[in-house]
Parts: structure tokens; sequence; C-alpha cells
């Protein structure tokens, strides 16, 4: 069975206070976006060896192919191979090949493995017959990730506390164009909260959006970009390039380092973005 696990935006991004726990509170909107990955999970034969270095102690094959995926190779590390444990340990699952060809880049801002994970879980309550709902299927996305819930539904919402808790909200882009660059540098979430100083905002960003979007760029504000522009200047300089080019909105996306623009018809991609990894759809 298929998926196409997209990404998402955050259209502002407010740091409010640090939690005892250690994350952050945060208010943000995220929007959907259709730049995607693909997955295919299909049972496996049982007589899969589990020699394969590619098969974790509970005979899930994975493997992957399209963009490299950094950090420990271990299959058992990744976020799909976790989500398919943490269902096998409330539910019988059989063991299964997962193939994950990876698109969205990694470190960007865009929610990709966060997705990945949730599209694991979508895939086998369907595929198995496990009958969670939304909400169940919410609570074990908490589990792998603050933002592994959203793309469970994977509609426009407005977040709250981690990034894990949802509103709805009435945020509707369809029919304007979107222009993401990834300036092929990847932002750790560790390094992009290291540098931030939360604190409560004037307005709370809910009502900054009711606001039309040409009326945005002066008040809907990603605070990573205080820490992370004057870091990498590069990300600044991109931002303005969007505007340049004629952006309705442009901003960072979540921490980084993708940025996009928002526009009212199909973008001229300026000349510098060539050295870039660049995406661009109709909402």
């Amino acid at each position: 069975m298929l998926s196409f696990p997209s990404c998402k935006i955050n259209i502002g991004l407010q740091l409010t206070d640090r939690r005892a726990d250690g994350f952050h509170n945060l208010l943000s909107a995220f929007y959907p976006v259709g730049w995607t990955d693909v997955l295919e999970i299909i049972p496996a034969p049982l007589t899969e060896q589990s020699a394969d270095e590619n098969v974790d102690s509970d005979l899930v094959t994975f493997t992957t192919s399209g963009l490299p995926i950094p950090g420990d190779p271990a299959p058992a590390r990744n976020l799909c191979v976790r989500a398919y444990h943490r269902l096998k340990a409330d539910f019988d699952l059989p063991p299964v090949q997962m193939h994950l060809h990876k698109v969205v880049p990694i470190g960007a801002g865009l929610g990709g493995g966060s997705a990945d994970a949730a599209a694991t879980i979508n895939l086998l309550n369907v595929q198995f017959g496990l009958g969670m709902t939304v909400a169940q299927r919410e609570d074990y996305a908490r589990e792998l990730g603050s933002d592994c819930a959203f793309f469970i539904q994977n509609k426009p919402q407005y977040c709250i506390e981690k990034g894990d808790i949802f509103e709805p909200i009435d945020l509707d882009l369809k029919g304007l164009y979107i222009l993401l660059v990834y300036p092929n540098l990847a932002i750790s979430t560790a390094e992009a909260y290291a540098g931030v100083t939360p604190r409560q905002p004037i307005t709370p960003l809910r009502t900054l959006l009711e606001a039309p979007i040409e009326q945005w760029r002066g008040t809907v504000h990603n605070d990573f970009e205080d820490s992370l522009f004057p870091k990498y200047p590069l990300l600044a300089e991109i931002k303005a390039q969007l505007y340049d080019a004629g952006a309705l909105y442009a901003s960072l996306s979540g921490s980084g380092s993708t940025l996009y623009g928002i526009f009212s018809a199909p973008p001229n991609s300026p000349p510098p973005f060539s050295r870039y990894t660049v995406w661009e759809s109709k909402l």
C-alpha cells in the first residue's frame, strides 16, 4: 500500500515560554503543502532473514531511496519503524516491508520525517484493519514527536503548547501559489532552539492571521528568524528575494532552513535560487 506523506509550512511562529519539561510552548498555524515523500508498506514474507542489515529484531525490513537520511542508519531509529513498533505493542501486526523514497529535505523546517511517521500509522491502520479513530492515531503520533500528530489529518490547524495540540482555524489559501526554497542547509531543532528567547506576544498569532494576507508582512512573524538570520545571513537574503519577486508574504518555515513565499500568481523564481532546492505549486 502506497502513501504520499506531504510536508507543512508554519505561518507565523510565536515562542511564548519554556516549559518545565524542557520544551517550549508556541503558537503557530500549520498549513499542509503538497511536496511529498513516497512510503510503501507491504506484508513481509514469513521467511524474511533477520540477518539482513535492513531488518530489525522484529522483522521490519526498512529500505530507502532518494535523499540520504543522516544520523543513525539503524532501521530501528527511523520514525517509520518506531511508529510500527509502537502500534505493534498494542496490536497484532504481522512483519512488514517498508520502503521510503525521500524527497522532502531533512532539517528543513517542513516536518517531512514527522509526516512519514504519521503516514505509517495511517497506512497500518487501514491495511490491517486496526479500527483506530483519528484521536487514537493522533495520540500515538504525539509519542513520536511534537508535530507528528498534525499529519494524521493533514489540514490547516492552529497549534498550541508544544505544537502537538490543535485548534480549528479558518485559514484558506486555495488559489494562491507557493514557492519553497531550501538553501541546502540543514538546521537541527536543537540548534534552532538554542538561540531563542521566548516571550509573550503583544498580539496572539490567531488574531494577526485574521487580517488579509497582504497585511501579514509586518505582523506575522516567525520568532526563529530573530536568532537564525544573524547566524545565517543567507536566510534573510532569500526572504528579501522572495518579496522582491512579488510575494504577498514570505517567511522561514518552522525552525528552518526552508523559506517560502506566497504569491497571487505563478512566481518567477529568481536566478539566484537555481543554486538551491526549489519547489513550487498552486495551493
